[in-house]
């Protein structure tokens, strides 16, 4: 269990620094400073930098999961569900530490050079898709909504991050509630 929580520490001090100035650079020496680990022990927990990368975005998948189904279990209808998304954003956006998604963060800085976390975020990305067209089926709308609203949902991460804006959430979520609607208006 020791290794675990060290393991676990390392992450999730890896995930935050890395959130907040880069993969690039937060330095090895730096991030076992910060976690309270000696170089020897974050080496025998992790072979790599590269390694500490794919454990931190296996975190943030989970943690991206939880959210968003915590938001979409609370909901009661299928429109509901699909709107919960983005309240969740709503909220995130607005959260002072906001830095943007940090999949495409860590994409920007290294997928091009790295195969696997180029593959990490490309799975994640598609799984959350894959999730949004489960509800969208759910409620009676077609695959091409649903990507429409994946489209809406990876957008305002990026426009509130760029722009230190948050109210881009809650366009978004107008948009999604007027794309939702029109899907689920009956055709005269």
């Amino acid at each position: 269990m020791a290794d675990q929580s060290t393991r676990d520490a390392v992450v999730a001090t890896a995930d935050d620094l890395f959130y907040r100035r880069g993969i690039q650079t937060v330095g090895m020496d730096e991030l076992r400073t910060a976690a309270g680990v000696s170089l020897k022990r974050l080496y025998s927990e992790f072979s790599s930098k590269d390694a500490i990368v794919q454990a931190v975005l296996e975190r943030r998948t989970g943690i991206w999961q939880e959210c968003v189904a915590s938001r979409v279990d609370a909901a009661t209808t299928p429109r509901d569900k699909l709107l919960a998304i983005y309240d969740y954003l709503v909220e995130w956006t607005a959260d002072e530490e906001f830095r943007g998604c940090g999949f495409v963060n860590t994409f920007g800085e290294i997928g091009a050079v790295n195969d696997d976390v180029a593959a990490a975020v490309r799975a994640h990305k598609e799984g959350f898709a894959a999730y949004v067209t489960g509800l969208a089926v759910d409620a009676g709308l077609g695959p091409d909504v649903a990507e429409q609203l994946v489209l809406l949902a990876e957008g305002v991460q990026t426009m509130a991050a760029v722009t230190h804006d948050p109210r881009w959430a809650d366009a978004a979520r107008a948009a999604a509630a007027t794309l939702i609607d029109a899907g689920l208006a009956p055709v005269a």
